[in-house]
């Protein structure tokens, strides 16, 4: 299996576009929580914050609202040393999500981000210049769907990366619900298959979901193997997540090597588990490490994220900080 591996003479090895929340998560039902904990999330940043802690230079492309959060989260990106040029303070605010976890393991999300100063991101917020100064930009499919010069947002640093020999990684990371309260002419399932057909022709390395994001082929995959075979005769290398079950490495036209993921019994919460193997994924690929190593990497950063609560687990003891401790 081929997969793509980053510059290593450029400034940064990972830029990823797209949105971060404010996280308020319970520890119990949210309709009876006395005391809410103040963390950040979102799928690309979480992704970010994984590699980083591993040593890879990143940068986040992004707005961020004005409001009494902006300026925290902002810090918390910058002591993950992501660089934030890039994701500037304006008018608005910023999306918040709230999360419990139920005794039986269950969790509980509502979302509060219609209008947020993420959604707001367009074309005009992507540098070309920004996008040349990586070995690899991370882009998601959620990213596409919080609204509609979000998407075009997308489809352009697609488009920029390709044409400045940036690598492009894609998660199609589908959320049905996000995708039906797309306002517009195209909502629902249609309209996120078309914003997905349209990056495809521009990803290098596609990062989908077993079974989540199968929804988005044009028939339905027996299981994991046939799925990773159907997202990689679109023509992309395909690296599959399937949870417990580890990855599926998969070149177009070539049979799907299966990574499996050690088992992990005190799994607490699963939040940000997939992007955190994106995260360590990209980062050992950047590294030229084989891919199988890369995809035992990223099962590693998942196991450590699902033994903790939040999208953002602490850093792991004596985490490398930088690319030569890598």
């Amino acid at each position: 299996m081929t997969l793509p591996t980053g510059h290593s003479a450029r400034s940064l090895d990972l830029i990823a576009l797209g949105e971060c929340m404010v996280e308020l998560r319970a520890d119990g039902p949210l309709g009876e929580a006395a005391h809410l904990t103040r963390a950040c999330g979102g799928d690309t940043l979480n992704a970010l914050v994984s590699a980083a802690r591993l040593g890879s230079r990143c940068g986040f492309i992004s707005r961020v609202g004005r409001d009494p959060f902006g300026h925290g989260l902002r810090r918390a990106w910058q002591v993950e040393e992501i660089d934030v040029t890039h994701a500037p303070l304006v008018d608005g605010e910023n999306g918040v999500y709230f999360i419990s976890l139920h005794a039986d393991g269950e969790r509980e999300f509502t979302y509060r981000r219609v209008g947020s100063a993420a959604s707001g991101l367009s074309p005009a917020d992507v540098d070309a210049a920004y996008l040349a100064s990586a070995g690899t930009l991370l882009l998601s499919g959620i990213t596409q769907a919080i609204s509609q010069t979000a998407q075009a947002a997308t489809r352009h640093a697609a488009r920029v990366a390709r044409q400045v020999g940036t690598c492009v990684a894609f998660d199609p990371n589908y959320r049905p619900r996000l995708w039906a309260d797309r306002a517009g002419e195209r909502a629902g399932l249609d309209a996120a298959r078309a914003a997905f057909r349209e990056v495809l022709p521009c990803v290098d390395l596609l990062l989908p979901s077993f079974p989540a994001d199968t929804a988005l082929l044009d028939h339905i995959p027996i299981d994991a193997p046939d799925a990773a075979r159907a997202f990689a005769d679109l023509g992309v290398t395909v690296a599959l997540k399937d949870g417990p079950h580890g990855a599926w490495l998969c070149d177009p036209g070539g049979e799907p090597l299966h990574v499996p993921a050690p088992p992990v019994a005190d799994v607490l919460d699963t939040t940000g588990a997939g992007d955190a193997w994106n995260g360590a994924f990209l980062h050992a690929l950047t590294r030229t490490q084989p891919p199988e190593q890369a995809a035992r990497a990223g099962h590693a950063s998942a196991a450590h994220v699902i033994r903790h609560r939040g999208a953002l687990p602490p850093p792991l003891p004596l985490t490398p900080r930088h690319p030569e401790t890598a």
